[in-house]
């Protein structure tokens, strides 16, 4: 038996050894076999409707341009593409992709993949923008818009919001407390949120920024007083998580999810129960305005800002919303529902101009009355749903905003058309500034991240 241990040790010891030597030998890659760069002939990807759009694509393959390799591809307009594929051949390392124009406002998307010599697939999806400051949205405003969500916010806010603290030792240190909340924001309605406090203002500094030299903190000099934010959650019913991001610069930050979910729960127990709870969330109730799932989602987030607000540690002045996604369209929807926010930040927000695809546009998340996925299937009559959702698009809530508003996005998107995004930052007439990464698809860089903060840090 000590013999056969004894093999078996010297085995193991000679396979580390080969494999020492062999990543010793070949090293490792520091770039990929196959570079590939997309360029429009536009280079902010961006077109008047007419112009003639060309994507050229430049490929190598360990350094050397491909020759005589197809790149199969489609145009069409955005989430409209067609089933069939025209091709192109590189030559010289170049393929150039005719995409031709439109002839109103909007996105034209390519889809195009080829395989390298390794056997790879090398694929991508780009969209070009048309004219997107005169994209129209198809969302008209209910007269009583307004009034609908006034009653409604003020309904919600003669309930106690009877907030309960659970300890969170994990991410509780000598800068920071952070706590489990679960927070009554309706009738019959509950959220919970991970609310992360900085110790003392002014401790933290900004991370070195490529648009800063300063290293002053959000909350310097407000003493023991800071901002607050709220981020809303991105879509679906995962679990949320406490994160360090704004609290290292000196805020209150409270991340919350929308489904009295307890992330508490182990992961087995809250992924069954989710799926049994909240599957199918974007469309149940869509019979009403008064019984859209949505209808306790916005209100609900507008009381965590109430809840915020009530913290004997805020300053009094300063209200932050951000969130992307869904998170985005509730940024949004926050900002115009609470009076108290002074800051808005959505990043590609979903939920916007959702009758698009009624009119052979790309409309926003999730898809409604496309096949596209399950999410965007509506199974109650079409002009009744049209009816309720006027009451819940983003659109319209951007329509109201009032507060200085950051908006990012790109155009690679395929879940928050960019189309849709256009729609609703042309309705918006407060101070805006937004920031386009044209190659982002549904996710940002770093850099808009930091653009965001130093324009908070700015209005502050």
């Amino acid at each position: 038996m000590k013999r056969q241990l004894l093999l078996l040790l010297v085995g193991l010891m000679a396979v580390c050894t080969q494999a020492q030597q062999f990543q010793q030998e070949f090293g490792n890659p520091r770039k990929p076999f196959a570079q590939v760069v997309a360029t429009p002939n536009h280079a902010d990807s961006h077109y008047a409707v007419g112009q003639t759009a060309l994507l050229r694509i430049v490929a190598q393959e360990g350094g050397v341009p491909l020759n005589g390799t197809k790149v199969y591809y489609k145009v069409g307009p955005e989430m409209f593409l067609p089933s069939g594929r025209d091709s192109v051949t590189f030559a010289d390392g170049e393929a150039l992709i005719p995409m031709g124009t439109m002839t109103e406002p909007g996105f034209l998307a390519c889809q195009y993949e080829f395989k390298t010599a390794d056997g790879k697939t090398q694929k991508d999806l780009v969209k070009l923008a048309f004219s997107p400051e005169q994209i129209q949205t198809f969302t008209p405003m209910p007269k009583d818009f307004e009034q609908f969500w006034q009653k409604a916010l003020k309904a919600a806010r003669k309930i106690d919001l009877e907030p309960e603290y659970f300890d969170v030792p994990d991410a509780t240190n000598d800068k920071m407390t952070t706590k489990l909340v679960r927070l009554h924001v309706g009738k019959d309605k509950w959220i919970y949120g991970y609310l992360t406090m900085p110790t003392s203002a002014g401790s933290v500094m900004l991370p070195n920024s490529t648009y800063s030299n300063q290293t002053s903190s959000l909350s310097e000099g407000l003493g023991e007083a800071f901002p607050v934010v709220l981020c809303p959650p991105g879509a679906g019913s995962t679990k949320p998580y406490p994160s360090d991001y704004f609290p290292r610069e000196g805020c209150i930050y409270l991340k919350i999810e929308i489904h009295d979910n307890d992330p508490r729960i182990p992961d087995d127990e809250y992924n069954a129960m989710r799926q049994k709870k909240c599957d199918g969330y974007m469309r149940r109730g869509m019979e009403s305005k008064d019984t859209y799932y949505y209808k306790d989602v916005y209100v609900g987030c507008a009381r965590a800002v109430d809840f915020l607000c009530s913290l004997p540690e805020w300053d009094g002045r300063n209200v932050i919303v951000t969130g992307g996604s869904q998170g985005g369209a509730l940024t949004i929807v926050t900002a115009a529902l609470n009076e108290k926010v002074t800051f808005c930040a959505p990043f590609y927000p979903a939920l916007c101009d959702l009758t698009g695809f009624l009119h052979h546009r790309a409309g926003g998340w999730p898809k409604f009355f496309t096949s596209f996925y399950k999410d965007g299937q509506v199974d109650i009559p079409q002009q009744q749903a049209v009816e309720t959702l006027q009451y819940f698009d983003v659109v319209n809530f951007a329509r109201l905003l009032k507060v200085p508003t950051f908006m990012s996005w790109g155009y690679n998107d395929d879940t928050c058309s960019p189309t849709s995004v256009w729609a609703a930052w042309n309705v918006i007439t407060a101070p805006k500034q937004k920031d386009i990464t044209p190659s982002s698809g549904h996710w940002r860089f770093p850099t808009s991240q930091e653009k965001c903060l130093e324009w908070m840090k700015a209005g502050l």
